[in-house]
């Protein structure tokens, strides 16, 4: 019997309209597997999808208890809600990265963003590389071992089909001020991501657009998942460097 199916002991309850709480549970399995497989992928290699899996259940099953449709919410935003924090809670370090690891961010960032600065193009690589005073083998280790970055809201869980540039800020925000910054952030966004190498670029647009895993992007690419995993970690170092040359204040609006 597999994890979630170990997790659907109890009795049926009626949930309004004539829903029981089983069928509701069973209804939303499928979304608590997607926001798993997606947070699993900037987790340490150590991290258990299966365990993820187990606990995103249990924020379902909550998520299903204390649903109140009179607040005018769909279920199944509360239960991303629910299913995410309750997976996040069981793990240490929420952005999929340990401390030991984030100095390697930050110098790889700093270091694609001199380049740029003096290249003024996007650099190689090799070129990063030597910049760093590594080898390129050693670098492509780097890229592995930092693989949780991440580019604030833009790795946002958003199963009901929240586009990439959607993502760069609050849907709900129409003040003038939300709508300026938004705007900005979807022009240094695509000037950044139409600068990357193909390959970068096909992997963001596979990931946030397409909303593919990345073991289906490797299929897609005919690349294998380790290179995957190196091909978006630098281009999320890539854009963040990018974002903190054009507009310093761009990672803290997308809450980095």
């Amino acid at each position: 019997m597999s994890t979630m199916q170990c997790q659907l002991t109890y009795e049926p309850q009626s949930i309004g309209n004539g829903v029981d709480r089983e069928s509701l549970i069973i209804e939303h399995l499928q979304q608590v597997k997607w926001i798993a497989t997606r947070l699993h992928e900037r987790m340490p290699e150590s991290t258990n999808l299966e365990d993820l899996i187990s606990i995103g259940v249990i924020g379902l099953i909550q998520a299903v208890d204390n649903f109140d449709a009179s607040l005018n919410v769909k279920l199944k935003t509360y239960a991303e809600f629910k299913i995410r924090g309750a997976i996040l809670d069981s793990v240490r370090g929420m952005d999929g990265i340990g401390s030991h690891h984030r100095k390697k961010v930050k110098t790889i960032q700093t270091a694609i963003q001199t380049l740029q600065h003096k290249l003024m193009r996007q650099p190689t690589e090799p070129e990063i590389a030597t910049a760093l005073g590594i080898s390129l083998s050693e670098y492509y280790d780097w890229l592995i071992e930092v693989r949780g970055v991440r580019i604030g809201s833009l790795d946002a869980e958003t199963p009901e089909g929240s586009s990439f540039m959607s993502l760069v800020a609050d849907p709900k925000a129409h003040t003038p001020e939300h709508q300026m910054q938004k705007s900005e952030l979807e022009r240094q966004i695509a000037a950044a991501v139409s600068s990357m190498p193909k390959a970068e670029q096909t992997v963001l647009d596979l990931y946030y657009d397409k909303e593919l895993n990345l073991r289906e992007i490797g299929q897609v690419m005919n690349l294998h998942a380790t290179r995957i995993h190196q091909l978006k970690s630098q281009a999320i170092l890539r854009l963040r460097a990018h974002l903190t040359e054009a507009w310093p204040g761009a990672l803290s609006i997308l809450g980095v």
